[in-house]
């Protein structure tokens, strides 16, 4: 039975392919606000959790509600501007950062305010002149950053971020961190953050641990 109080719900969900069961009765939900990690071993499967929940993948069984709604009713291009996925290895298109920048604009039909994007760039530790730069001169931790940057030009509802910060020295690491943080508490986003530390992420109301075998959730660590 969902959570008709969460904003997100995933309830009974598996996924396999072939003979490989990589995710098995996996259910917890997510309310506006909060800020759950997602851990465990190597291969257990997170990052396929977080594609499922995208709308990348489809689960082999179990559903997910959004907003009280199967997410099978809800157009994908819908979706997605309200549940926002970034990777850990971004894939940045066009020839510049503004290129980058400017999509989810443009997919709005909405004129860009350059000053706003040299703002968000330095709140994430880029110069301004990172809008113009080549996306192939960028570092991996300035393509996670601009990945992330992008994804939140349009404040979703929900945050899908799978080990963005695993290229980022500390200080980038604690000031990625505390960003998010406080679009949960003070914009109410939902964040689902997968990682393999989970002592570094200070912030998280809870953790999610998936078993090695099968994927199945332990218990949440309630902080």
């Amino acid at each position: 039975m969902k959570d008709t109080s969460a904003l997100l719900t995933i309830e009974d969900m598996g996924y396999r392919v072939g003979e490989n069961t990589i995710l098995q009765n996996v259910s917890f939900c997510v309310s506006p606000g909060e800020f759950r990690l997602i851990t465990g071993p190597s291969g257990c499967g997170k990052s396929t959790l977080l594609k499922i929940i995208a709308s990348l993948l489809s689960p082999t069984s179990g559903k997910i509600f959004f907003d009280g709604k199967d997410i099978t009713s809800i157009s994908p291009e819908q979706y997605r501007q309200q549940v926002s996925y970034t990777v850990q290895t971004p894939v940045l298109f066009g020839e510049t950062v503004y290129d980058n920048l400017i999509f989810p604009w443009k997919i709005r039909q909405k004129t860009p305010e350059p000053e706003r994007l040299i703002a968000d760039l330095e709140r994430f530790g880029l110069s301004q002149e990172t809008l113009t730069k080549s996306v192939s001169e960028l570092s991996g931790g300035e393509k996670q950053r601009v990945s992330l940057i992008r994804s939140l030009q349009f404040l979703p509802k929900v945050l899908l971020l799978d080990e963005i910060t695993s290229a980022l020295d500390d200080a980038n690491k604690r000031n990625v961190n505390d960003i998010i943080h406080r679009y949960a508490r003070d914009q109410n986003v939902a964040v689902l953050w997968v990682t393999h530390d989970a002592g570094e992420i200070t912030h998280a109301d809870d953790v999610i641990r998936l078993e090695a075998r099968g994927g199945k959730v332990q218990e949440a660590d309630r902080g």
